[in-house]
């Protein structure tokens, strides 16, 4: 399946079924009057997050959705059926706007951010009377009904964002998708180029009590991606849903003669979350160095020293080496969060 984050369909709710003219005929009664009922409503059209599905490709597949019509009014004062609701499941998370005019001008209707969260965005036409509703003392036999009305017609702008407690920031070939492999039972691509990650993926991992925490790996980020540079600002809005960040640095991007490469490396993609959002910039991040397996003894004990002082931690996602103690601060931080 491929991940698929926005896609704009057309909803139609279901027209009202046309009132009947009808006149009672029986036996014995030779001026029997109008009895004809009315048209059933048409169906409404409602949209629910449900946290089965987990893209939008569906709806690269199909645009188009209706609601059943009312049927028509019959005699002896029976009204037409109303039409079946259509109930149309979209992932969590996705935010639906409606689009207004030619020119591709929006309104949000709603942002779908818990599973089981309905709302109704197009209404089914009223069914027309039938003619029983207009006999008067004037007209003692109508022959007319009404019609019935129109279902409302939008067309729909659908925007996922990812719900993640934890996001994993940071530029191509980190090591990300490796560390989310190595804590959790997700299968990312996994290459030593960069961009391997072309799409969000989503790992679980769950704590002793059965609490769950869902990590995302944002797909890499490069310098001037909230002006659309390398895989641009697309996935930029990913990061908006979590609670907090995990920005990891790989230890190819320093150099361990020039301590301030680290600061910077951590430094350029929260420039970019600041320009991108401002409020981005302001999620609390466990920074972690990548990759301290590339490192001599040397060198890594020269790191460690530095990176204790600053709350920084060194993994090796390839062999496992600090994911523990990493893990363990997740959870703390989580908690400390839901709280």
């Amino acid at each position: 399946m491929r991940f698929i984050d926005e896609a704009e369909i057309l909803v139609r709710a279901g027209k009202g079924g046309h009132g009947c003219v009808s006149f009672r005929r029986e036996k014995f009664i030779p001026k029997g009057g109008p009895d004809g009922g009315c048209g059933g409503k048409g169906g409404d059209v409602y949209l629910r997050a449900s946290n089965k599905l987990l893209t939008l490709y569906d709806f690269r597949l199909k645009r188009v959705y209706q609601a059943e019509n009312g049927q028509p009014g019959m005699g002896k004062q029976k009204d037409g059926r109303a039409g079946q609701d259509l109930i149309i499941d979209v992932p969590v998370g996705t935010m639906v706007y409606e689009i207004i005019d030619e020119q591709g001008h929006e309104e949000l209707l709603v942002d779908l951010s818990e599973h089981g969260q309905t709302v109704l965005v197009a209404k089914g036409g009223k069914g027309g009377k039938g003619n029983m509703y207009f006999k008067s003392p004037t007209n003692q036999a109508p022959r007319y009904a009404q019609p019935g009305l129109p279902g409302e017609e939008k067309k729909l702008h659908l925007e996922l964002k990812l719900i993640a407690d934890v996001g994993l920031l940071g530029l191509p070939n980190a090591g990300k998708s490796t560390f989310l492999a190595a804590i959790s039972a997700a299968k990312p691509k996994i290459a030593p180029y960069p961009f391997t990650t072309l799409v969000p993926n989503l790992g679980v991992i769950a704590d002793e009590q059965g609490q769950k925490m869902v990590i995302a790996d944002i797909p890499g980020l490069i310098e001037g991606a909230h002006l659309g540079l390398g895989l641009g600002d697309r996935f930029l809005k990913h990061v908006e849903r979590t609670r907090f960040l995990l920005h990891i640095l790989s230890v190819e991007e320093i150099n361990l003669q020039d301590l301030s490469t680290i600061e910077h490396g951590f430094e350029l993609l929260t420039k970019e979350l600041q320009s991108f959002n401002p409020l981005l910039a302001q999620k609390e991040q466990i920074k972690v160095i990548n990759k301290i397996d590339l490192l001599s003894e040397e060198q890594l004990a020269f790191l460690q020293q530095y990176a204790q002082d600053r709350g920084i931690y060194l993994i090796s996602a390839l062999y496992g080496q600090g994911i523990s103690e990493l893990v363990e601060r997740l959870w703390q931080k989580l908690r400390q969060e839901r709280a």
